[in-house]
């Protein structure tokens, strides 16, 4: 028997809180298998079926060069107290506190380059303090620091050491106190941290950077740019790691500002990529960080002209400059279609990755609502004015004011964002860390949002209504971050897409299927957006795939919301209309809700001014699934 189309279902919360799936990854073209049974030192969370799990992986503290020079003095432990519920006091002088429960699990990646040297500097006691360049680099004055912060961002942007900054042993003894304020707040159950830190490569003036994790023992010296440049030495480096017992991954970040480098299709130095280089990458890299504070990386209207939701939170500016990235090779929903290109052309696919998202606050704490947002950096944005949302010098709307060159293109630019999201068995280091290495993840743009994904040939008509749809959706398919290979027969899976809105932030208006094929005909590949699931019971138009206007609003004058349009969730099973058999193909979910106000039209609210009139009133809130891949039968033609 065959679905039709799109089956729409409401679905519980329990059913999306929970599921179920074997804890190692899978090889790419195998099964996901059910849950073991529960190991006796067990959670007491512990949930065979999987539960969601909400964390921010990206977080930087006063021993980040960039966190230090903006007058932030938070330290790791306060990050792990900030994300366990406490308050923080920002460099400008007001508490910040997380909004809603505490997280799930977080990290502390403060910068590998120069790590805890500017903090030191700034301690009389201390002999680095007595270097020329100390005087300096401490300041209140804006332009002292934005100077300040040049020079010490240049020399990690080259990768040249200056003598001036650099003391090994400082940075020794920070990265172990960093790795012990790890372990100390490590509470099994309750709050999982990670041993990490951030790798800051930059490439003709592009980002390359990456985060990197380790699942539970840590080295003694982290690897840096003052190593190499070329992050394909950091893939050497985790490769030594593991081979010693230590397990860790890189999860590169702001692809949308790397100038095309993030997903080029040539090694680091501009040679072909091999099979070789694809395990490696996809070894060490398993997922990449779709949206931040500096925006999102899931695609650019350019890439994707038909794409309505392309332009959302978009920042197009090389790190600290005035220069737009190049867009092509700087997008995950591109470097999907060219992992496709590249797999039937060569028989590897270099970017088969997951998805999380993550804030990259310097504050220590994330600024992920859009009613809280309170940028990210400290002293310079951290007012209104400063981040450009309001009119300066106390201006009520914006004609014939001149306006703050970094607020237009920096901060007024940026993203109050994101969250990681994982389902795992419980919330442990353990459970947390390989549900990441085998994909089953996904990023939200700051309200946790829930989103799950399935899919199989062999799914039956009545699996939605079935009380054990989680643990045959296991048994019987693969989860998101798996891959199906096609039958002799040519069956057309079947996707279990599911989603549920967070209580906290907006009313859910749709649920969309992305799907980036191979065309059989051109070799190309290409792009379709699928509404699988609308609010209040619609059906997608079968010819545009579009859900109907719910109708839902946002009231300028005080952003209160439509309250009674929208679902909370959706459950469907949905087929592909153009599957074809013999054509590789990528499948991730997009959730939106209904629209709200952005933070910048809440700062202007509060402060009884007009908006700045060149960025956008409102924007709809959402979350991605890692991807399911289709790979053809070995025998279709």
């Amino acid at each position: 028997m065959r679905f039709p189309v799109s089956i729409l279902m409401s679905v519980s919360a329990l059913c999306l809180a929970s599921c179920g799936g074997e804890p190692s990854a899978p090889a790419p073209s195998d099964h996901s298998a059910p849950a073991k049974a529960a190991p006796d030192n067990r959670t007491a969370g512990y949930n065979p079926d999987r539960n969601a799990y909400f964390g921010d992986l990206h977080i930087h503290t006063r021993n980040s060069f960039d966190a230090f020079i903006f007058n932030v003095r938070v330290t790791p432990d306060d990050a792990y107290r900030y994300a366990k519920g406490e308050g923080l006091t920002h460099p400008s002088g007001f508490e910040i506190k997380l909004p809603g429960a505490p997280l799930d699990f977080v990290a502390v990646t403060d910068h590998a380059e120069y790590l805890g040297v500017l903090p030191a500097m700034a301690d009389p006691d201390n002999p680095l303090s007595k270097r020329q360049i100390a005087a300096g680099l401490f300041s209140t004055d804006q332009a002292d620091i934005l100077a300040a912060f040049q020079r010490v961002s240049g020399a990690v942007r080259s990768g040249n050491t200056d003598p001036e900054i650099v003391d090994e042993a400082t940075s020794l003894s920070v990265w172990a106190d960093t790795v012990a304020a790890a372990d100390r707040h490590y509470d099994p159950g309750t709050l999982t941290t990670f041993a990490a830190y951030e790798y800051t490569s930059t490439f003709q003036g592009g980002n390359l950077h990456r985060n990197v994790f380790f699942r539970g023992e840590a080295p003694t010296r982290p690897f840096s740019t003052l190593d190499s440049v070329n992050p394909e030495k950091l893939w050497d480096w985790l490769d030594t790691q593991r081979e010693a017992g230590i397990e860790g991954l890189a999860v590169p970040h702001n692809s949308n500002v790397s100038n095309g480098e993030m997903f080029e299709a040539e090694t680091f130095d501009g040679a072909p990529l091999t099979a070789a280089y694809a395990a490696q990458r996809m070894r060490n890299e398993p997922l990449t960080e779709i949206s931040q504070v500096k925006g999102t990386s899931e695609t650019h209207p350019s890439l994707s002209p038909n794409d309505e939701w392309a332009g959302f939170e978009q920042y197009e500016y090389l790190i600290g400059s005035d220069i737009r990235s190049k867009v092509s090779g700087g997008f995950v929903r591109e470097a999907y279609g060219t992992g496709l290109e590249f797999d039937a052309r060569n028989g590897f696919n270099p970017y088969q990755f997951g998805l999380i998202a993550s804030t990259d606050t310097h504050v220590a704490g994330g600024s992920m609502i859009e009613q809280t947002h309170f940028s990210k950096v400290g002293i310079v944005d951290g007012s209104p004015e400063q981040r450009g949302s309001i009119p300066p010098g106390g201006a009520p709307n914006w004609e014939g004011v001149e306006r703050d060159a970094n607020a237009e293109i920096w901060f007024s630019r940026w993203s109050a964002a994101g969250l990681a999201g994982v389902w795992a068995e419980e919330n442990t280091r353990e459970a947390i860390y390989d549900a990441m290495r085998r994909k089953e993840t996904f990023g939200t743009s700051g309200p946790r949002l829930r989103v799950r994904l399935f899919a199989s040939p062999a799914f039956g008509d009545g699996l939605l209504d079935d009380p054990a749809l989680i643990r045959k959706a296991y048994e019987q398919g693969v989860p998101m971050g798996g891959h199906l290979s096609g039958t002799d027969e040519g069956s057309p899976p079947v996707f279990i897409a599911m989603a549920m809105r967070d209580a906290a932030s907006a009313p859910l208006q749709r649920l969309q299927m992305i799907k980036v094929w191979l065309d059989g005909a051109s070799g190309q590949a290409r792009e379709q957006v699928y509404d699988i699931a609308c609010s209040g019971g619609a059906q997608p138009d079968p010819e545009t795939h579009r859900c109907p206007d719910n109708g839902a609003r946002v009231n300028l004058e005080d952003c209160s919301v439509s309250a009674d349009t929208g679902a909370a969730d959706f459950r469907v099973a949905w087929r592909d209309p153009a599957f074809a058999a013999d054509e590789r193909a990528v499948y991730y979910l997009r959730v939106l809700e209904n629209p709200t106000c952005r933070w910048s039209t809440w700062d202007a609210l509060r402060a009884g001014t007009a908006p700045h009139p060149d960025l956008p009133l409102t924007l709809q809130e959402r979350a991605w699934s890692s991807p399911i891949w289709y790979q053809p039968s070995p025998s279709a033609p």
